[in-house]
């Protein structure tokens, strides 16, 4: 075991540069980094195939990159409650540092850390980093969170032009006692997080997210200056036939690159905006911890979505749901967006929507369901973003314009992808008598949906 001054407690912060809880812990002699995959029982969601499938690899990237500095990274499984404490006693370290959560019961588990920490005589410090500011920096006058999107971004970039940033680069040169990767890499294999290994005993559906993707904090920096060079964001952005977007969603969210070094790099309006609708999400989280399973608005907790029985016993729309996770509800641009989500483990934001409403309101099926599917497919997910957009399309969310927005899938097709580029490479076959036909009448769907919309 090694031995060091420090220990940072790394989460969806997988990245050295403006890190301020590492260099914090760097400033206090040599340092070694943990990671801590939190197991059921701890309270903590368990990450879907996707996201397990990034981790994999942003902890194998994050190894290579802390070992140029001599930092070893462990990593383990486990309850932090528990395992973080005894991590620090048994390398010696004296400070112990974290970047914070928002999910209240990730707080719940830091603060109990915290605690066992400090009464073991340690010094345990928590520092931001992972959103552009803190959910209690920005608040209404009347000392509450904002529920609209619009004066909450107007309040977010008052806040923040008001900041003097400071960037917090690791030192040069020798930081930790000497690191081991192929032992990382032994750690990292140990957690069975990829299809491949024996305990998951599932066909490797991975190549089509690691010809996407490049998880880690270089490949992150790579995405962001290659959306840098790109042309008319505002105007190509809603696209999907496009490459017009950041693509920067799951570097955010696993924390390979800071809010703030994206925000720094683009002066785009629109651009900050998106980075203002995450932060959004997660500040409403923090106000609203249980948005994750009950509607924001109480008076749609009862809205009669159709819901799939957990015991397996079948169900009306049991089939309607399975065509809608499978890209084959006849529906064309749906289908071609739910076709890249599996292939790739991401979809483009304006088609997100279409399925999202297409699921709620033209399917009638309980919002839940989307999200959890999300949850398992997309390498984005995450607590906070997630249930916040399916709440916001399904009209239970906070929503400026709530139940009546009903996407059209057709229309959106019409006006987003009109020579139809995006659904002939994820729907090859869109043409051919082997395509289903529409399993849902869009109009009469829509019709039925506002009925019981406005009875709520």
């Amino acid at each position: 075991m090694y031995t060091a001054d420090a220990l940072h407690w790394f989460r969806d912060d997988l990245r050295l540069e403006d890190n301020p809880a590492l260099s914090a812990a760097t400033s206090h002699g040599t340092t070694i980094g943990l990671y801590v995959l939190e197991t059921p029982g701890t309270g903590v969601r368990s990450l879907g195939g996707a996201t397990k499938w990034w981790l994999h690899h942003s902890l194998r990237a994050l190894a290579t990159e802390l070992a140029e500095h001599d930092i070893p990274l462990l990593v383990m499984a486990g309850d932090p409650r528990a395992v973080v404490p005894q991590v620090a006693s048994q390398v010696g370290a004296r400070f112990v540092s974290w970047t914070r959560r928002y999910h209240q019961p990730q707080r719940d588990i830091d603060a109990t850390v915290k605690d066992n920490l400090r009464s073991a005589g340690l010094e345990a410090h928590s520092y931001p980093g992972f959103l552009l500011a803190e959910p209690w920096e920005v608040r209404t006058q009347q000392g509450a969170g904002y529920k609209v999107f619009t004066p909450y971004f107007a309040a977010l970039d008052k806040f923040l032009a008001a900041q003097q940033w400071e960037g917090c680069e690791l030192a040069v040169g020798k930081l930790g006692p000497g690191a081991g990767v192929a032992a990382t890499a032994r750690m990292i294999d140990d957690l069975a997080l990829l299809p491949t290994h024996p305990a998951w005993r599932e066909p490797d559906w991975t190549r089509g997210l690691a010809e996407r993707w490049t998880p880690g904090e270089r490949g992150a920096t790579e995405r962001l200056e290659d959306f840098l060079a790109k042309p008319d964001y505002a105007r190509n952005r809603d696209f999907p036939a496009i490459d017009a977007t950041s693509n920067l969603s799951p570097h955010l969210r696993f924390g390979e690159i800071s809010p703030r070094a994206a925000w720094q790099a683009s002066s785009s309006e629109t651009f900050r905006k998106e980075l203002g609708w995450r932060e959004f999400a997660w500040h409403r989280l923090y106000h609203v911890p249980t948005m994750t399973q009950d509607t924001i608005r109480p008076r749609f907790q009862n809205f009669p979505w159709y819901w799939m029985p957990r015991d397996g016993a079948s169900h009306p729309a049991a089939a309607d749901l399975t065509a809608w996770q499978r890209g084959e509800t006849g529906i064309e641009l749906a289908d071609a967006g739910l076709r890249e989500l599996i292939h790739t483990g991401y979809m483009h934001n304006r088609v997100r929507m279409v399925v999202g409403s297409l699921l709620t309101k033209n399917l009638g099926i309980h919002w839940r369901h989307g999200e959890e599917w999300f949850w398992d497919t997309l390498v984005d997910a995450d607590p906070a973003s997630n249930a916040f957009n399916w709440q916001w399309v399904a009209g239970c969310g906070d929503d400026a314009a709530p139940y009546f927005r009903i996407f059209n899938p057709d229309t959106q097709a019409k006006k987003f992808d009109p020579d139809g580029h995006y659904r002939d490479k994820w729907i090859p076959d869109r043409h051919s008598p082997a395509y289903p036909p529409p399993i849902v009448d869009l109009k009469e769907s829509r019709a039925m949906a506002l009925e019981m919309y406005r009875a709520c």
